[in-house]
């Protein structure tokens, strides 16, 4: 069995966030043969173009060598204005140059979007899925993953609505199946 390495992106910068207690979930819940980890985005610097130098961004650098080195991509995100939100796009500006040489160029991905409404971020899980055929991203279609409610299936750190934990247990093994089908 070959371990993949995933990059886990968490759309959200807030450090009590339900995004990232999802994120946390799924890494926990995660087969062994995928060994997932947060990439932090942060302290990325708003793209601009006029940065791509011979010396870009040490943030940018290093951002872009972790996702390149990845198998896969969970992406993980609440909703914020029906899109996903700035820091979110913003790691992906950065992650997809230079032009021609994206950090996510032929990676399998799949997006987890979260929401304190009953909806489960269905605005920001179809808007990340309309950029990520330019970054030659292939998504993994089904299942689909919007977290409604996501207030009631925590306390505190912990999952603690079943139902919910068996549809990330499903969710999880089958984007291990897709990884498994779509790294290189």
């Amino acid at each position: 069995m070959t371990t993949r390495h995933i990059a886990v992106i968490v759309g959200s910068l807030r450090k009590d966030s339900f995004t990232r207690k999802v994120a946390q979930s799924m890494i926990e819940l995660a087969p062994t043969d995928l060994q997932m980890e947060i990439v932090e985005i942060r302290d990325l610097p708003l793209y601009n173009q006029d940065d791509e130098t011979d010396t870009p961004p040490a943030a940018f650098t290093a951002f872009r060598d972790r996702i390149g080195q990845a198998d896969g991509i969970l992406f993980c995100t609440p909703e914020y204005n029906r899109s996903v939100p700035g820091a979110l796009k913003n790691a992906i500006d950065v992650g997809s140059r230079p032009y021609g040489n994206a950090a996510y160029a032929d990676k399998p991905c799949a997006i987890v979007s979260v929401s304190p409404g009953a909806l489960g971020g269905f605005g920001a899980n179809h808007h990340l899925r309309q950029m990520l055929p330019f970054l030659n991203m292939s998504c993994m279609p089904a299942p689909e993953a919007y977290v409604g409610n996501v207030a009631a299936k925590y306390d505190g750190e912990r999952l603690v609505d079943e139902s919910t934990r068996a549809f990330f247990q499903t969710f999880i093994d089958s984007f291990a199946g897709w990884v498994e089908r779509h790294a290189k």
